[in-house]
C-alpha cells in the first residue's frame, strides 16, 4: 500500500512546492541584478548648470547641461541655436546698436570710428565733430588736422580721419551726399566693409543683416555653432541657422551678451542665463556671487555705453553713459 504524502502547513507537498522555490529564486536573483543596476546608474553624476540664471544671480535649481554631442545633428544644432536667441532677447529685451546717431550718415561715420576702440569712446567724440560738420559736403572739405584733432581721443585717429573724409567725399561726388541703402553700394566707401555696411543696412535702413565682430566670432564658436574663424564664413554659417528676418536682433543679442556676461577671460557663467544651453559652461566662474562682480554696463549696475540711449533701454533701468571729460 502506497504512502500517501505527509501535507504541509501551506496544504502543499513536496513535489507541488518545487516550481514555488524556483520561482522564488529567480525574483531574487532579478532584485539583485536590478539594485546593482541602480547602484551603477547612480553613480554617474551629470555635470549641472543653473536652470536660468539671471543677471541678479538668483537662486535657481539644478539641472543637467545641455551638451552637444560630438556628431550634433543639424536640425538638434539649429534648436539649440535658435533657443539661445530666443533665451537672449528676454534677457535683452532692449538690446540696439550701442553708437549713438540721428541719420544714416552719422551711423556710418560712428561705425567706421569704433574700429579698435570702444562704442563709448566713439559716443564721446562724435558729438563734437557732427556739432561741426553735420553733412558729408562739410566734413569732404573739412581741414584733416581739425577732424584728426576731433578724433584723437579714438585712437588711430589720422587713418580714421582719412577714412571718413574720404567716404564723406564719395557720398558727396557719387552718391548726392545720401548714404546708400545696398551692400554693394556701401562696400565701396572707404574704410566701410562687410561688418559696418550689415550695421548701417540693419539699423539706419531696416535690412537684416548680421554683424560678426570679435564678441560675436568668440560667442558663436564658444557655443559651436560653427568652427569657421574667417568672418565672411562665420556670417554665412550662422546665417543659415535662423531666418533671415532675425540676423539683426541676433547681433544685438550675442554682442550685448558678450559684452555684459560672457567675457572673453572671464565669463561669468555663474550668471548666465544660457547656462543650460552652453557647451562651454565652467569655463568661467560658476559661483553666482562671484559671477555676479563680473558683469558690466547695465547688468553690473553701471551705466551703457551710449550718451542718448533709447528710451526703452531707460525704462528697463539701464543709464546713459557720460560725456566725455565727465569724472
Amino acid at each position: 500500500m502506497k504512502k500517501e504524502p505527509t501535507p504541509r502547513a501551506s496544504g502543499a507537498t513536496e513535489e507541488t512546492d518545487a516550481p514555488v522555490k524556483r520561482t522564488a529564486a529567480k525574483k531574487a536573483t532579478g532584485a539583485k541584478k536590478a539594485t546593482g543596476a541602480k547602484k551603477t546608474t547612480a553613480a554617474r553624476k551629470p555635470l549641472v548648470a543653473p536652470e536660468k540664471a539671471t543677471a541678479s544671480v538668483k537662486a535657481a535649481p539644478a539641472k543637467t547641461v545641455v551638451k552637444p554631442a560630438g556628431e550634433e545633428s543639424r536640425t538638434a544644432l539649429v534648436r539649440r541655436a535658435r533657443r539661445i536667441n530666443r533665451e537672449l532677447a528676454e534677457v535683452f529685451p532692449y538690446a540696439h546698436p550701442e553708437l549713438d546717431f540721428e541719420n544714416p550718415f552719422q551711423l556710418v561715420v560712428a561705425t567706421v570710428l569704433s574700429a579698435q576702440t570702444t562704442d563709448l569712446r566713439v559716443n564721446q567724440t562724435t558729438p563734437a565733430l557732427f556739432a561741426k560738420y553735420p553733412t558729408p559736403e562739410d566734413l569732404a572739405a573739412a581741414d584733416p588736422e581739425e577732424v584728426e584733432e576731433i578724433l584723437r581721443p579714438t585712437g588711430f585717429f589720422r587713418a580714421k580721419t582719412r577714412s571718413v573724409m574720404g567716404l564723406s567725399k564719395v557720398l558727396a561726388e557719387d552718391f548726392g551726399g545720401e548714404v546708400p541703402g545696398r551692400l554693394e553700394d556701401l562696400v565701396k566707401l572707404p574704410g566701410v566693409g562687410r561688418k559696418t555696411a550689415f550695421v548701417v543696412l540693419g539699423n539706419a535702413f531696416g535690412r537684416p543683416g548680421i554683424t560678426v565682430d570679435t564678441h560675436f566670432q568668440r560667442l558663436v564658436r564658444r557655443w559651436r555653432w560653427t568652427e569657421e574663424t574667417d568672418p565672411d564664413k562665420i556670417e554665412a554659417a550662422v546665417g543659415a541657422l535662423f531666418p533671415k528676418s532675425d540676423w539683426t536682433d541676433l547681433s544685438h543679442h550675442v554682442i550685448w551678451h558678450g559684452r555684459r556676461i560672457c567675457h572673453a577671460r572671464k565669463p561669468a557663467c555663474g550668471a548666465c542665463p544660457i547656462a543650460p544651453l552652453c557647451p562651454a559652461y565652467g569655463e568661467g566662474e560658476t559661483d553666482p556671487e562671484k559671477a555676479k562682480k563680473l558683469l558690466k554696463y547695465e547688468k553690473g549696475g553701471l551705466p551703457g555705453q551710449r550718451l542718448k540711449p533709447p528710451q526703452a533701454y531707460l525704462d528697463a533701468g539701464g543709464r546713459p553713459a557720460p560725456p566725455l571729460g565727465a569724472g
